[in-house]
């Protein structure tokens, strides 16, 4: 069944309305382009005063075609583009591409006309690319479609390309035939008023010639969209993002510790982890991700050996993948025993092998067909440095030789130099072998095929669902809501968070140094004294927490202590109370935390806790809704999650109930949007379930 969006990139017939006779215009080179690319279809020129465009018969209106229209390509001026799509509609037309600019990139009227032009689409149920686009291509052999102004004409391949910006779109494809990359689709959203990358993606998905994805965005339409699409899609398919536009102003108003950590560009981040959406930094790292992936299997593995005839580059390279997380191969016996048989005795058959300057090509060609036939390779890094007596295209034709023989393993290439390598580049890049300038460039793909690899790997886990009292956390951020708070008080958090099955370390709110005597002598127990005041934030900061005490000589100083605090500190603070709670004295100090981000959702926060979370900032993100593995990955990823393990004799804490409430967290997130912010800090956990608990929780609703 043929797809909605095949009328754009697989039409049998093209109408070019605003095709021109002008060379160097915008409607003659679309209508150049189309013929010199070879397009396997019928291409219908309007002109209202050229009879022929580029010696095809032209029409006036869209109207007079006496064929059926697959696609219509628009570059009138803006103020005709609404007439054109009207004519478009009564023609039955089922794609469009808007070339013409004028819209909301321009705003005011711009913005009418392009609320008016997605009014026409959705009227006559066809689909656009753009406004203010550069078009779109495919490459497959039955299609031949270049629906472009750009100048470069793109080399047949299987990397589909999705681009916001039409000037880099044009640059993007230019440098793409430079490397020798073949792309199978292309498409510059422009404006995006119809179709989106989220629409393009699911359409790259289904197409056979495609095997790599790539994006360069400024924005997400429908974050939680793509999440989803993306969550599917990239178990079989890659999807590689050069996400612009990053900013951290947000954060500075946030009032909770997970407030001030995650900003919009940390929930997208987590939101591309969990989805398996590779993101880089630059065009320039994209391409060196999407030369690998187009042209290599992933590697079964993290085992690395590098082949070099300099030490330096081989050192280089070692490094690289020490701090990339992959691992430095070890040879077996028999591979280092004919390693030796073949090189020099002052070559190194180790990892890395450095075979010395007078390695040539036989040489190249011998060692790597050894080292890729060792069963402890996973893959191979072949280094070449320019000596004076071999060159490099000979070096670079056998070594693909070898390669072809072994089409399972990964290989990944570095040609150090300018001029003397220039033919030794092109003759790999023409055998569709990855060529890169520098080891360490060569080592950050080998890393992101891992990182792939073991996202593909990665179980999809399991969404817990709790039985709750969801009716109760109804009311009460109802009735904070009908007051006009933004701040729930104590009382409310900790009956919010019981309502949802979290474990509470047992306190009172009392208003007199007496209230706090005698909850402490029915607790039995040490206590911890902390102020209420919905004026101040972190308590800490104010001297408005005492620990430990025992007596009522201790409660009544650590009464007098705080007020004199916060006296000195903040006299204009509102003091509200006090809490008094027993001292929850063994366990390791976590913070779970959530930031309600306006397009990604909830944001969890998982981390090291204490007084100190924002400044150690051991923390990892998530987007709610979190699977058990989203859990524990969270907190396998913190820089300290040894300590929660068991280090130096210590037992280790309850990972399955930090598990447990990461998901209740998610659970209470996702069922209500109204909570802006939510804090648990700190969350002692130990050994045993029971003997975990929640010290200090927050939550700001919107």
């Amino acid at each position: 069944m043929p797809h909605i969006l095949d009328a754009i990139f697989k039409p049998k017939t093209i109408a070019v309305i605003g095709a021109s006779t002008k060379r160097g215009s915008l409607g003659h080179k679309i209508i150049h382009n189309l013929i010199s690319f070879g397009f396997e279809g019928i291409i219908f020129p309007v002109n209202q005063k050229s009879p022929y465009v580029y010696s095809l018969k032209s029409y006036k209106s869209v109207l007079d075609i006496p064929e059926p229209i697959d696609l219509a390509i628009i570059l009138v001026p803006k103020e005709y583009v609404l007439e054109v799509v009207d004519e478009c509609g009564q023609k039955g037309v089922k794609g469009i591409i808007v070339i013409s600019a004028g819209f909301r990139e321009i705003g005011g009227e711009g913005i009418k006309r392009e609320k008016k032009l997605v009014e026409k689409i959705r009227q006559y149920h066809m689909r656009m690319i753009g406004p203010n686009c550069m078009g779109v291509f495919n490459t497959a052999p039955d299609v031949r479609l270049s629906a472009t102004f750009a100048p470069a004409e793109p080399l047949p391949g299987n990397i589909a390309f999705i681009s916001q910006s039409g000037a880099l779109g044009a640059v993007v494809l230019e440098l793409a035939r430079h490397l020798q990359l073949g792309l199978s689709m292309f498409a510059s959203m422009g404006n995006k008023a119809d179709i989106s990358g989220n629409d393009l993606l699911e359409y790259y998905y289904t197409d056979p010639n495609t095997r790599v994805m790539l994006m360069y965005l400024e924005n997400l339409g429908n974050p939680r969209r793509f999440f989803q699409i993306c969550r599917r899609i990239t178990k079989e398919k890659p999807v590689i993002v050069v996400k612009a536009g990053k900013t951290r102003a947000g954060a500075l108003a946030a009032a909770s510790h997970t407030g001030a950590l995650a900003d919009s560009e940390v929930a997208i981040d987590a939101m591309f982890h969990q989805a398996g959406v590779l993101r880089v930094a630059s065009i320039e790292e994209m391409f060196t991700l999407a030369m690998a992936f187009a042209h290599q299997p992933l590697p079964k593995g993290d085992r690395v050996a590098v082949l070099s005839n300099a030490g330096g580059p081989a050192i280089l390279a070692t490094d690289a993948l020490i701090a990339q997380g992959l691992t430095v191969a070890e040879f077996s016996r028999e591979t280092q025993r004919r390693l030796r048989e073949m090189l020099p005795e002052e070559a190194s058959v180790n990892n890395p092998v450095d075979m010395i300057a007078t390695a040539d090509q036989e040489s190249y060609g011998a060692a790597l067909e050894i080292l890729l036939q060792d069963k402890n390779v996973d893959s191979v890094l072949v280094i070449f440095v320019t000596p004076v007596l071999v060159k490099s295209i000979d070096v670079a034709y056998k070594i693909a030789g070898v390669i072809s023989k072994f089409p399972n393993k990964t290989v990944v290439t570095c040609l150090m130099g300018h001029e003397g390598v220039l033919s030794g580049v092109e003759e790999l890049e023409k055998h569709k072998i990855p060529v890169y300038r520098f080891p360490e460039t060569a080592v950050r793909a080998l890393a992101a095929m891992k990182e792939y690899r073991q996202f593909q790997q990665k179980k999809k886990g399991q969404i817990r669902t709790f039985e709750v009292q969801k009716e109760t956390v109804k009311q009460i951020l109802l009735k904070a809501r009908q007051e006009g708070r933004s701040m729930l008080s104590s009382d409310e958090v900790r009956d919010v968070l019981k309502a949802y099955g979290f474990q509470l370390a047992e306190c009172c709110t009392v208003h007199n140094a007496e209230g706090a005597i005698a909850f402490a002598r029915q607790l039995n127990r040490p206590v911890v004294m902390k102020l209420l005041s919905k004026d101040i934030t972190h308590k800490s900061d104010v001297g408005g927490v005492k620990v430990d005490l025992r007596t009522e000589a201790e409660i009544r100083e650590a009464w007098r202590e705080i007020l004199a605090n916060v006296k000195m500190r903040f006299p204009s603070a509102q003091i509200d109370g006090f809490v008094v709670q027993e001292m929850v004295k063994e366990g390791k100090e976590t913070v779970l935390g959530m930031s309600y981000d306006a397009k990604c959702g909830p944001v969890i926060m998982f981390g090291l806790g204490g007084i100190y979370v924002e400044v150690l900032r051991d923390v990892s993100f998530r987007i709610a809704p979190l699977t058990d593995v989203d859990a524990l990955e969270m907190i396998n990823s913190l820089r300290n999650s040894p300590l929660l393990k068991g280090v130096r004799g210590e037992k280790p804490v309850n990972i399955g109930f930090i598990i447990e409430n990461l998901q209740r967290l998610s659970q209470l997130s996702s069922d209500f949007e109204m909570i802006k912010e939510l804090d648990i800090n700190p969350f002692i956990v130990s050994e045993k379930p029971e003997q975990c608990k929640i010290v200090d929780a927050r939550i700001v609703i919107a």
